[in-house]
């Protein structure tokens, strides 16, 4: 007797299983089951992986489902069952099944079972035993009768096992006997060991925002629902006088035959007009398209004719004529619609016919790119047009594919979010009930990067390590989280992807909605492609959404403009990139790559190009060279005179894949097509295939002239760098993005700056953005009430922040503004608030257009506005509406003097995230020159620095070896922000001084944290405001000097009266006929005695003697 588990869950029964699929079909081999079964609930997410990691373990993996029936619409009289599928019609029903859950089930009612009565064909269906089949609320005859109408006796079975009691299964006996079905062994399977119970427990309550309590003691206890030894089934099933039900098992399994169909994705037929070829229509729109064109330099409309032949029949005889219309017929709505699009993204740069048809804007002729990269005949693979979008307006395109091709033919694909390193912390925490301090500190301790893990973190951290071994509960967290990392925590939406189908989807994936009115793929994007699905890329794009703006803003001053104007080698531009101003420049924003930018002055887009490819991992390490190399610093040899067409470029460095293709075809005579084929090999280092095309490359070379030592000197060469090469097709349709982007942020910097504002969400960069706009030259303002729109404006030629980045301040009370305002400008805090309808008369709405300074231009300050706004709104204005004309009964705003500086500012940058009249370090500017203090964006690594920082944020931690207290400070001058370090000796020293709001000035030194940018450690720490007091005089003497004045007796008395009051008050000598200046050195600065002013006074005149008090 053998025995077949038909009740598993996996982790993709979303928070409920921690059984990861390929462990199940792993431990299931070893505990001797031949066969199995997967029964996620309402979904399929798993199978297709289940499928595969079963058949490769030599297991037979049985496809199913469990789901919640109903006989009514009502939610009471319901039973959860389990379906398997016994063949592919089977396979297809439970597709259904789930997709008709998952897309019409309401409010999580269950399906009743006349909604899915066509889909039981084909099906096992299990009534589990423990889905409550005797509660009081359901009879189970009837529902037994209603499933055994609609399936045959050998398909509907029950299921029994040797937990329940004795009771129980006699009456589950003889309810099987009187209706005639056979009785089948089945017990939930929910983790693999029974110690996992308590990390399913955790999981499970991660899913439901629970608690669990005495976490150590539950930790201890085993659970039953775990996959057990063949034998032990067996066995138990044996004992309990069930070995029939066990063997019923089999008999279920050896019915079970499912084979999934993998195949190349099968292109959707494109409707030509007047029933004409895909192959002709292609045609003819290309050399339609073509004749737009201009010619690139040094090439005939021979040599495009020829490309283009050549192309469109690669792309016949592998059969994607209708591939290229599809995408055609995507780009020519979005052109309709004056969508913008980029220039092209990867190797579909490389296509003429790409080019001909709009969907990509770079002639592969002009920059020397090559077809076969893109699509090689020797290699059948599908073309891969990925298609940017601005991401506002990525909806209109997934409408209009939805709308052309049919809601059944068109989806999305789901994509999974997982449980990572930090989050599977914070969540196992919650469950805990840990202190958020605590929690925060934990966390704290993790080392930086991308590519974190549990593990890792336990290696690399020894702050983890001394946290586990200081707090009681750690260890059982550590031991939880890292059994729950990695598993999947929620679904999305794949962030490009989009299906299209000849077929029905619903006849191939599982379904469930999606967003934007779509129906959504139940697998992800590798599995969907394997099963023949079209895989659309539609990416939204922010860069694209700043560049479509920008030039929409352009149009109001200059509406004939177009990027078909921008030339690519524009000094103006490269002048740009040359200094590293490329803030806000799409693929050049990094501060790394802008210092590439100023060390290698690029003066070509060709460098430009080189610099996108280069500035990534791996051939990073060729940087330095190629900037040497470009300079003339360092010599470089080309292997052989043959190849310096191909090398020379780049100055005998590889940076580019084709780079590696052109090389095997020059020197080895291989087709592109072969050449492209190396490249992969070379780039997957693939032992086995290298070794024959070394041979093939070697033979060629020779055959072609060069010796054996050349042939392998070169071949070596290429092996040694073809990983680090980069796709130029991509390189150079992103690089033409960012030089389109550049050339307006030179030529339109006020238009540009508006557009990346108002796209802009973080507000760090924010920050940095209205700074590098001000270098700029670029006015940015405040709000304005009578100017402003939702979102950034320009008007005048000046930046304004829109009324919706007003932090409190909701889209619809802007759109409510934006519409009164229409009738007319508002002519003061009184006629904004006696206009507005009832609903928006708050104060905690118009609170925050004050202080943003919205109102700044209309006749009031701040704190006059703020003070008065309660009386404005309290409703007497509207009790007495009709008497408005009178201005004796309206509420006043009384005179009052502003807020100081550093509150106006405050509130500010709490409303808008930023300062805009000015910055609390600003009012030291004297105190910085006399410190020689740096700006935060100055700093440089490795370097003693002076910085005056405003502080916004303090952390006091304590150290863990000796419990000393340190603090983290977070602060920001007028150029960016930085953290601060104190640690404990400083902290010792400086801990009176560190609290918010406050100017400090700061010493110490400044390094780089991996992933987080510059801080510095503090060495020394001081008020701002007792250095000013000490350091920088808030007062001098003027003396007006007359020419009577101006003689060796006055001037010698004047020396007299400086030595002997000496002091720290400046001196400045005015000659008004000269209209000279003369600020005396310090040595012959005075006090500000009674006396120092009497003998001043008494030597030139008292109209003549000031004491000026200094603005900071």
């Amino acid at each position: 007797m053998a025995f077949t588990p038909l009740d598993v869950q996996s982790s993709f029964s979303l928070l409920q299983s921690p059984i990861r699929i390929p462990e199940l079909v792993r431990v299931a081999r070893e505990r001797g089951y031949t066969s199995l079964a997967l029964t996620d609930e309402n979904i399929l997410y798993g199978v297709v992986d289940f499928y595969n990691a079963a058949r490769a373990a030599g297991i037979k993996p049985l496809l199913g489902m469990k789901m919640r029936l109903t006989l009514d619409d009502g939610a009471g009289n319901s039973l959860m069952l389990t379906f398997i599928a016994r063949n592919r019609q089977g396979y297809r029903h439970l597709m259904d099944l789930s997709t008709c859950h998952q897309t019409t089930a309401r409010e999580k009612l269950p399906l009743t079972i006349d909604q899915v009565d066509e889909l039981l064909g084909d099906l096992f269906v299990i009534v589990p035993p423990q889905t409550g089949l005797f509660s009081s609320a359901l009879h189970p005859g009837e529902f037994l009768q209603r499933l055994s109408e609609l399936t045959d006796s050998d398909s509907l079975l029950i299921g029994i096992n040797p937990d329940l009691d004795p009771v129980h299964r006699a009456t589950l006996q003889d309810l099987a006997a009187s209706h005639n079905l056979s009785l089948v062994g089945t017990r939930s399977v929910e983790y693999l060991d029974p110690t996992d119970q308590f990390a399913a427990k955790v999981l499970q309550a991660i899913r439901v925002g629970g608690q669990l309590e005495n976490v150590a003691d539950q930790a201890r206890k085993r659970g039953s629902h775990y996959l057990r030894t063949a034998a032990q089934e067996q066995a138990a099933y044996q004992a309990a006088g069930l070995a029939s039900a066990a063997a019923q098992t089999e008999r279920l399994a050896a019915q079970c035959n499912v084979e999934l169909e993998f195949k190349a994705p099968v292109l959707p037929h494109f409707a030509t007009p007047d029933q004409q070829s895909s192959q002709s229509y292609l045609q003819d729109l290309c050399e339609r398209g073509l004749a737009k064109r201009p010619v690139a330099p040094g090439f005939s409309k021979q040599d495009y004719r020829d490309r283009l032949a050549h192309e469109l029949s690669v792309i016949h005889q592998m059969g994607f004529d209708d591939y290229f219309l599809i995408v055609w017929d995507v780009m020519n709505f979005a052109h309709r619609q004056h969508i913008t699009t980029d220039p092209g993204r990867g190797s579909a740069a490389g296509s003429l016919v790409a080019y001909a048809l709009a969907i990509t804007e770079v002639d592969p002729l002009e920059y020397h790119l090559l077809f076969e990269r893109f699509l090689n005949p020797e290699r059948a693979q599908m073309p891969d047009i990925d298609l940017d979008i601005p991401d506002n307006r990525r909806g209109e395109i997934l409408k209009y594919v939805h709308d052309r091709y049919g809601h059944q033919h068109v989806g999305q694909i789901i994509t999974f979010g997982t449980l990572g390193a930090k989050q599977v912390l914070r969540d196992v925490s919650r469950v805990f009930n840990w202190p958020r301090y605590d929690v925060n500190e934990l966390l704290g301790t993790l080392p930086a990067g991308h590519d974190l893990t549990l593990a890792s973190a336990l290696r690399d951290s020894q702050r983890l390590r001394n946290f586990i071994d200081d707090h009681s509960d750690a260890q059982l967290l550590m031991t939880v989280a890292e059994k729950l990392e990695g598993l999947p925590r929620h679904y999305s939406t794949h962030a490009a992807g989009v299906l299209l189908s000849e077929q029905p989807l619903h006849e191939i994936v599982p379904l469930q909605d999606g967003g934007e009115g779509l129906l959504m793929a139940q697998f992800t994007k590798g599995t969907v492609e394997a099963l023949g699905l079209l895989k659309m890329d539609f990416l939204g794009l922010k860069n694209l959404s700043i560049l479509a703006r920008t030039i929409q803003l352009i149009h109001q001053d200059h509406p004939e403009f177009t990027l078909a104007q921008v030339s690519y080698n524009d000094p103006a531009t490269l002048q740009l990139f040359q200094r590293g101003q490329t803030d806000g420049v799409f693929q050049f924003e990094s501060s790394g790559i802008r210092n590439v930018l100023v060390s290698l002055h690029p003066d070509r887009f060709e460098d430009i190009i080189a610099v996108n490819a280069l500035y990534r991992p791996g051939p990073l390490e060729n940087i330095d060279h190629f900037i040497a190399r470009k300079h003339g610093q360092e010599k470089f040899k080309i292997p052989d005179p043959a190849l310096r067409e191909i090398l020379a470029p780049t100055y005998g460095i590889l940076v580019y894949q084709e780079q590696v293709m052109q090389l095997a075809s020059a020197m080895a005579g291989f087709t592109l097509g072969e050449a492209d084929l190396l490249r992969r090999a070379m780039s997957k280092k693939k032992a086995s295939v290298m070794a024959g095309m070394r041979d093939k490359f070697l033979k060629g070379a020779v055959a072609n002239g060069f010796t054996l030592e050349r042939a392998q000197q070169v071949f070596d060469y290429i092996d040694q760098f073809a990983n680090y090469g980069f796709n130029r097709s991509h390189a150079v349709a992103y690089s033409m993005l960012a030089f389109q982007l550049a050339y307006l942020k030179c030529h339109y910097p006020n238009a540009f700056y508006t557009a990346l504002m108002g796209t802009e969400t973080n507000l760090t960069k924010l920050r940095q953005h209205v700074a590098n706009a001000r270098k700029l030259g670029v006015v940015v303002q405040g709000p304005r009430i009578n100017i402003s729109m939702e979102s950034f404006t320009l008007h005048n030629g000046q930046i304004y922040f829109g009324l919706a980045d007003i932090k409190g301040v909701r889209r619809d009370f802007v759109a409510a503004i934006i519409e009164q305002r229409a009738r007319g400008p508002y002519k003061d805090l009184r006629d904004f608030v006696n206009r507005l309808d009832d609903r928006w008369r708050k104060p905690e709405l118009i609170e925050p257009l004050i202080y943003a300074g919205a109102f700044d231009q209309l006749g009031y300050n701040r704190a006059e506005m703020v003070t008065a706004l309660p009386e404005l709104v309290s409703g007497i204005d509207q009790l007495l509406s009709s008497f408005q004309d009178d201005p004796s009964l309206q509420s006043t705003i009384t005179r009052r003097n502003e807020f100081p500086l550093t509150t106006r500012l405050l509130k500010e940058n709490e409303y808008l995230g930023v300062y805009l009249s000015g910055h609390p370090v600003s009012q030291y500017r004297r105190l910085k020159v006399a410190l020689h203090a740096q700006t935060v964006d100055s700093l440089q690594p490795g370097k003693n620095a002076t910085i005056l920082l405003f502080v916004n944020h303090v952390k006091t931690i304590h150290t863990k070896r000796d419990h000393r207290p340190m603090a983290f400070v977070s602060g920001s001058d007028q150029t960016g922000a930085i953290d601060v370090t104190v640690f404990p000796k400083q902290y010792q020293r400086f801990a009176d001084l560190l609290s918010v709001n406050q100017v400090l000035v700061v010493h110490g030194k400044v390094e780089v944290r991996p992933g987080r940018g510059i801080q510095m450690l503090a060495d020394r720490i001081q008020a701002a405001r007792t250095l000013q007091g000490q350091l920088v005089p808030n007062q001098r003497w003027v003396i007006r000097v007359f020419p009577d004045k101006a003689n060796r007796q006055v001037m010698t008395a004047l020396n007299e009266l400086m030595h002997n009051h000496h002091g720290n008050i400046p001196v400045l000598l005015y000659y008004p006929q000269t209209d000279a200046k003369h600020l005396q050195e310090r040595s012959k600065w005075l006090d500000q005695s009674k006396a120092t002013a009497a003998a001043l006074v008494q030597l030139f005149g008292a109209d003549n003697v000031v004491l000026q008090r200094l603005k900071n």
